[in-house]
C-alpha cells in the first residue's frame, strides 16, 4: 500500500484487520487468521485488552515464567517474570536457589521521593521572580487540594516545590521542581495533575503580581511532566557469604572465582561498552517483574540508565569486593513501581502476579524486583566468568532454532540428546536436523 490510510482509527476492530490483511500480504485470508488466532474466547476480557490501546487488532504474547526460591530479607517468594529471552527465567531461578542457602538477599529501600517540573521562561529580573515564587508557594499547594486530598489521606502528597534557575543552560529558562510521595501508586496521573494546576496557579498570579512590569507579567510555561529520573526513588538489594561457601559444582576454586568475578564488575564500572550490556542484564530480570506486574518498563529503564550515568559516564550499576575473606556484591537502582492503578486493576494476569507475590506494597515489589535484578547480574557474571555465557545460554535457545523447522517429537528428543554433548549453534542444530532427515 503506498498512499495515506485515511480514517482508521474510525473503523471497526475488523475493518482494521481486513483493510490490514488485505494491503500488506500476499495471502490475506492467512494474515487474517492469524491476528484472530490471537484473540481471547472470552469476549469480556478480549473487550478488556482491546481497550487497553488504540487501534487494537489484537493480542501480543509474551511467555510467563516463574522463578522460585528468592529468600529475600527472611521471607520466600515466587517472582512471576514476563519476558521472550532464554535462560533469563532459569539463570534467576538458579542464582536464587545459590543464595538461599547462603543466606539469601537483603533488601532495603532508601527512598521513595519522585519528581514533577513546571518547565517556564521568564525574561525579568531573576531577584523579582524568586520574591513572587516565595510570595506564591503556598498557593500551589492549596490550589491543588482538590486533587491531593485522597493521595495525603494514604500518607502521600506534595513534599515540596521550589524555583530552579536555569539560564546558565538556556537562557531564560526557569522550572518549578516538585517533589512526591505517592506511596502505593507509581503517580504519574496526579503528578501531572498537580503540575498543571501548578502552571495555572503560576501564569495567573503572575499576571496579577505588582512586583511584576508589564513583560515579567508574561511568561511562558513551556510544559509541565514528571520526571522520569529519580534518583531518590532508591532500593538496594545485596548478597554476601564467605568466599569459601561460594564452591559449587562449576566454582572449584572459589578463591580465583571470586577474584575474577570483582575483576569483572570493575571493568563495567570503568568501561562504558561492558558497562552498557552489564546493565543490560541486569535489567533483564528487572524488566521481567515490571512487565509482570503491570508498570512501565520503559519509564524504569529511562530512569536506570539515567542513573548509571549521573557521575558524568555510563558505569555499573552493581559493585563487588572481598573482604576479610567475604564476598559482596551489591546494586542500587532507581525504581518507582506502583502497585495500585493502571493496569495493576484491570489485567487478569498482572493480578494474578501480584497475588502471586502476595499482593506487596510498592516498597515491598521495589525490593523484589532488585533482588531479581542482583540475581540476574549474579547468574551472568558467574557463566562469564566461569564456563562463558555461551553454553548455557544456546543451550536455552535450543527450543527456539528446533521451533523454525518441521521436527517430529522422535526428531527433537534425538536433537536434544545430541546437544546434550556437543556446542549448540543454529548452523550446528541445522546441520543435525538435516543429517537427521536424509537417513
Amino acid at each position: 500500500m503506498n498512499e495515506a490510510i485515511s480514517g482508521f482509527s474510525k473503523l471497526s476492530k475488523a475493518e482494521k484487520i481486513r483493510l490490514i490483511a488485505r494491503n500488506y500480504f500476499k495471502d490475506a485470508d492467512a494474515a487474517e487468521a492469524l491476528v484472530k488466532s490471537y484473540w481471547n474466547s472470552d469476549e469480556k476480557l478480549q473487550q478488556l485488552h482491546d481497550e487497553f490501546i488504540e487501534n487494537t487488532i489484537s493480542n501480543f504474547y509474551l511467555p510467563l515464567g516463574i522463578a522460585p526460591n528468592f529468600l529475600i530479607n527472611g521471607r520466600y517468594h515466587t517472582v512471576p517474570m514476563a519476558t521472550e529471552e532464554s535462560s533469563v527465567v532459569a539463570a534467576a531461578a538458579k542464582a536464587a536457589k545459590f543464595w538461599a542457602s547462603r543466606g539469601g538477599f537483603r533488601t532495603t529501600v532508601i527512598g521513595t521521593e519522585k519528581i514533577g517540573q513546571v518547565h517556564f521562561l521568564y525574561t525579568g529580573d531573576k531577584d523579582k521572580l524568586q520574591a513572587f515564587f516565595d510570595k506564591v508557594k503556598p498557593d500551589f499547594f492549596t490550589e491543588t487540594q482538590s486533587i491531593t486530598k485522597n493521595m495525603q489521606q494514604r500518607g502521600g502528597g506534595i513534599l515540596d516545590i521550589e524555583l530552579r534557575d536555569k539560564t546558565q543552560l538556556m537562557p531564560d529558562y526557569y522550572q518549578l521542581h516538585a517533589t512526591f510521595e505517592t506511596k502505593d501508586s507509581m503517580g504519574a496521573n496526579f503528578i501531572n495533575s498537580c503540575l498543571e494546576q501548578f502552571a495555572l496557579t503560576l501564569k495567573t498570579n503572575a499576571l496579577q503580581y505588582d512586583g511584576f512590569s508589564e513583560t515579567e507579567k508574561e511568561l511562558k510555561v513551556v510544559m509541565s511532566i514528571l520526571s522520569n529520573y529519580v534518583p531518590h526513588c532508591i532500593v538496594r538489594a545485596e548478597v554476601s557469604c564467605a568466599v569459601a561457601d561460594l564452591r559449587e559444582k562449576n566454582i572449584e576454586n572459589p578463591e580465583l572465582f571470586a577474584e575474577n568475578f570483582v575483576q569483572a564488575v570493575r571493568i563495567a564500572a570503568v568501561e562504558p561498552f561492558r558497562a552498557v550490556t552489564h546493565n543490560k542484564g541486569i535489567m533483564n530480570g528487572v524488566d521481567s517483574v515490571v512487565v509482570a506486574t503491570g508498570n512501565d518498563f520503559r519509564a524504569i529503564e529511562a530512569g536506570v540508565h539515567a542513573y548509571a550515568a549521573r557521575k558524568g559516564s555510563y558505569t555499573s550499576l552493581s559493585e563487588a569486593r572481598i573482604e576479610d575473606g567475604i564476598f559482596y556484591f551489591s546494586l542500587e537502582l532507581p525504581l518507582a513501581l506502583g502497585t495500585v492503578g493502571g493496569l495493576t486493576t484491570l489485567h487478569p494476569l498482572v493480578k494474578f502476579c501480584h497475588g502471586l507475590l502476595g499482593n506487596p506494597s510498592a516498597q515491598e515489589l521495589m525490593q523484589i524486583t532488585a533482588a531479581v535484578g542482583l540475581a540476574q547480574n549474579f547468574a551472568a557474571l558467574r557463566s562469564l566468568t566461569t564456563t562463558g555465557i555461551q553454553q548455557g545460554h544456546m543451550k536455552m535457545h535450543l527450543n527456539n532454532i528446533i521451533n523454525q523447522f518441521e521436527v517430529s517429537a522422535e526428531e527433537r528428543e534425538l536433537i536434544a540428546t545430541h546437544f546434550q554433548q556437543h556446542a549448540v549453534s543454529h548452523s550446528a542444530v541445522v546441520d543435525f536436523i538435516n543429517h537427521l532427515k536424509s537417513n
